[in-house]
């Protein structure tokens, strides 16, 4: 899936970086670019890194509803400032802090857990009205294989390390087209 231009995902992070920085300058926040894709409707995630790489934020959305540039600045500042497993990122952080956009494809239910592909395939567990998600890059990140991704994804929504296997529970997947800082 590569759909995004190198110049477009320059535009894009730089986008995302001045929606941050006018946060803190009181700047009024930056028009989205004149781009196709960010006039389209579309779904992100947005996630900030330490420079060692630490996560230090990450909001998105599983489902488009409104425009992908719209998506991007909103998502960008909830990861800042709203995310609540961190503390709102401090001015001093910003220079430090590094941008990955994750824009996604829709999501399709699967049949069952060897229909995921890791590394190609984000997955999404709901069970009930508990679920979670675990974007492409997490389980090659964290080394993980199938199950273990499962086993995690089931914790990160509440159940027990075998959640996943429950007849109530569902897995979709998607894909994401995966550009950051640090490769653009």
């Amino acid at each position: 899936m590569n759909r995004i231009s190198d110049g477009e995902r320059t535009v894009i992070l730089s986008f995302v970086r001045a929606c941050l920085s006018a946060e803190f300058s009181g700047e009024e926040t930056p028009v989205v670019p004149d781009l196709a894709l960010l006039r389209e409707e579309g779904a992100c995630f947005v996630t900030l890194h330490e420079a060692d790489g630490t996560l230090r934020g990450c909001i998105g959305n599983l489902e488009a509803f409104e425009p992908l540039g719209e998506n991007l600045r909103r998502n960008a500042l909830n990861a800042a400032f709203s995310d609540p497993r961190f503390p709102p990122l401090e001015p001093e952080e910003l220079e430090e802090i590094q941008v990955e956009i994750s824009v996604l494809t829709p999501a399709r239910p699967i049949p069952g857990p060897e229909d995921f592909v890791i590394g190609r395939d984000g997955i999404i567990l709901r069970r009930g009205e508990r679920g979670a998600v675990f974007l492409p890059q997490v389980a090659p990140e964290q080394g993980w294989d199938r199950e273990t991704t499962l086993a995690y994804l089931s914790r990160k929504a509440g159940l027990p390390p075998d959640g996943w296997r429950a007849s109530d529970a569902r897995l979709f997947t998607f894909q994401a087209e995966v550009f950051g800082e640090q490769s653009a």
